[in-house]
């Protein structure tokens, strides 16, 4: 299809991967409208780590896509300013803790001093020119408020289906049941992807649901992967993600509850929220005396195969989507977008190699 500055392109979802869409298709000059039923950052990329790394996926087929990413990070926090996304570079690390029981055999290395309690310092995984973080929520707004200072527009409402010609080429988006005239539509609906399913013949994209839990605590750039043993013998990977804005985030209770339509409903389980305190504690006495400040639950979706779904939707011109980054959202949302942009505006993506991503690779159906 031709594009050119009368194009009008709707992004549905205004998740971090929508909000990278609408940053990089504005800075070309595109006014994209950015639909979200609830607001920017909403769901996942609201609630999730910002945990972000160069080479973590490296002998994957996501792993040209992450250093692209983990780059592009850089550049948009050097842009927009650090401080604004909350963006830094960080150490990591891995421990073993576990309630009980002597760890010294897995011990690697000293404790930093803010890791008091049952827990040893097994390796360091990650320094300043490897990882970083942001605060996913703060990256998300931004985004969509740059693109919006660049003429494109947000609109709260729910997407309820797609309008198509004789050649089933895209004509419009029907948001709370009205149309509005589109000739690109991008996807980006994370784990509500299957809503889409309704209108279009996709793959299927499941939703993962994880508890956390915010803390208020000030302790030093370090994020820490343990390998958490309970009393009852269950091991889980626990993640620590200390914030520059004195608030410490964990997560790695995973739950099973069923997706709902709207994301301000879904909240942790008890059980979930307060046991990731209490590891918390188990971990710090910083962490164990810590105000609770939120806790949250949110869906990471991903395919079967765990890459993500970049790119045009077979036999529906003008339609694209972008989604099922699984626990990387984040990282990959600034690479994805770049993609998309240049997917639409191009006519392919010439930044990345976006074949591991088509969406052909992988069977697709209706609801």
């Amino acid at each position: 299809m031709t594009v050119d500055s009368d194009t009008r392109i709707v992004i549905c979802g205004a998740g971090a991967v929508g909000a990278s869409v609408a940053y990089f298709l504005s800075k070309r000059g595109a006014a994209p409208l950015v639909v979200d039923r609830a607001r920017p950052g909403a769901a996942a990329s609201g609630k999730a780590a910002g945990f972000l790394a160069l080479d973590w996926n490296a002998g994957t087929p996501v792993d040209e896509l992450a250093r692209a990413s983990f780059r592009l990070h850089g550049e948009i926090a050097d842009e927009l300013g650090a401080d604004r996304l909350a963006y830094r570079r960080t150490d990591a690390l891995m421990t073993a803790a576990s309630d009980e029981g002597d760890l010294e055999r897995y011990r690697g290395l000293p404790n930093p001093g803010w890791l008091d309690g049952n827990v040893v310092a097994h390796q360091v995984i990650g320094g300043r020119e490897t990882t970083a973080q942001v605060h996913p929520r703060l990256f998300t707004e931004c985004l969509v408020e740059e693109a919006l200072t660049r003429g494109g527009q947000l609109e709260i409402g729910v997407v309820d289906g797609l309008e198509t010609d004789g050649s089933g080429a895209v004509t419009g988006v029907s948001i709370d049941g009205e149309v509005t005239p589109a000739d690109v539509v991008v996807l980006a609906l994370g784990p509500w992807t299957s809503q889409a399913q309704r209108w279009l013949a996709l793959p299927q994209v499941f939703g993962s649901k994880g508890a956390s839990i915010v803390l208020e605590a000030d302790v030093p750039a370090e994020v820490v992967f343990s390998e958490f043993i309970g009393r009852d013998g269950q091991r889980r990977t626990v993640e620590i993600y200390p914030r520059q804005d004195g608030t410490v985030y964990l997560n790695g209770y995973g739950e099973n509850d069923p997706l709902p339509d709207d994301p301000d409903v879904i909240e942790p389980g008890d059980v979930a929220w307060q046991e990731l305190q209490r590891i918390a504690g188990v971990h710090s006495s910083v962490l164990g005396d810590a105000p609770l400040v939120r806790k949250a639950a949110c869906y990471r979706p991903l395919t079967i195969d765990g890459i993500p779904l970049i790119g045009q939707v077979p036999d529906t011109p003008g339609a694209y989507l972008a989604t099922a980054h699984a626990s990387w959202g984040i990282l990959l949302a600034p690479a994805t977008g770049l993609m998309m942009s240049e997917m639409i505006l191009d006519g392919e993506s010439t930044s990345i190699d976006a074949t591991p991503f088509s969406l052909s690779r992988l069977p697709a159906g209706r609801l």
